[in-house]
């Protein structure tokens, strides 16, 4: 039950940030968002139609789409916080924030990225792209990020066409702040990474790694592909935060030690939380 709250209370407060994003930034400079989103903006610019009416009518294949290919659940929480962005716009007097281009520019995205980042940590969207680039992700090569880039481009350009070059370019301003935030609110200054470190002093690196930073540390078996000789690799997962004083910590015991670094989306159980400097 609190689960459920938690979800109801992040897709209201997200459907209400990315009001104040549109209403208050976007709009009153003129600019369009990307997505499902943009499109509507660009028809109701295009053809003065009410932006609500078109958020919700714009967004209705995406959204049964995304019950046939994703879920019951997933849907309806799309389409209620869908309902509520355009409910806002029509009942709540967002007041215009600023009407300098480029702030407008920088905190519309900010706003709009936020937004839709609670309300993704609610276990819904606000645009129904996401719920296209979700499913042609998985039918295809093309990561989630890759389709949306795509299909704002398209948006972008026509933009420009329409409105002209300058407005176009804050635009893709704003998406790019929009995204940034949105990785930063689902995955914050913890974001995890997977970290290998090759060496020939792994079990001296190990025990400082458990000692001085009190993480857990795997040690895996692999096999050289130039000595073809059985060597020990050390994996280990940290937050952002931690990664830094990591390499600190492998180079003071090996300054030859080779580090490989990527990022890790998700992680679950383990010793991954606290931090235990000495």
């Amino acid at each position: 039950m609190m689960r459920q709250c938690l979800s109801g209370f992040l897709l209201l407060l997200g459907t209400l940030v990315a009001g104040v994003g549109l209403a208050s930034f976007l709009l009153p400079n003129q600019f369009i968002d990307g997505g499902v989103t943009g499109i509507s903006m660009l028809f109701s610019r295009l053809f003065g139609w009410p932006l609500s009416g078109l958020l919700i009518a714009v967004n209705i294949p995406f959204v049964i789409f995304g019950h046939r290919q994703i879920g019951r659940t997933f849907a309806i929480k799309s389409a209620l916080a869908i309902a509520a962005l355009a409910l806002w716009l029509v009942l709540i007097p967002f007041p215009v924030a600023t009407t300098d281009k480029l702030l407008g520019a920088v905190f519309g995205g900010f706003f709009i990225g936020a937004g839709v980042g609670l309300a993704i940590r609610g276990g819904g969207v606000l645009d129904g792209t996401e719920i296209l680039a979700l499913i042609v992700s998985k039918k295809t090569f093309a990561t989630v990020g890759e389709v949306i880039l795509g299909l704002n481009v398209v948006i972008f350009f026509c933009a420009g066409l329409v409105f002209g070059i300058e407005p176009a370019l804050y635009s893709v301003l704003t998406y790019f702040a929009a995204f940034k935030t949105i990785d930063y609110i689902l995955h914050g200054i913890e974001a995890y990474n997977g970290v290998m470190i090759f060496s020939g002093k792994q079990e001296v690196i190990r025990q400082a790694i458990l000692s001085k930073l009190g993480r857990g540390v795997t040690v895996l078996k692999a096999i050289g592909g130039y000595s073809a000789t059985e060597r020990e690799v050390l994996y280990c997962v940290v937050t952002r935060l931690e990664l830094a004083p990591l390499q600190t910590l492998v180079k003071a015991e090996d300054e030859q030690a080779f580090i490989v670094v990527s990022p890790v989306h998700q992680v679950m159980g383990g010793v991954v939380k606290q931090m235990n400097y000495h």
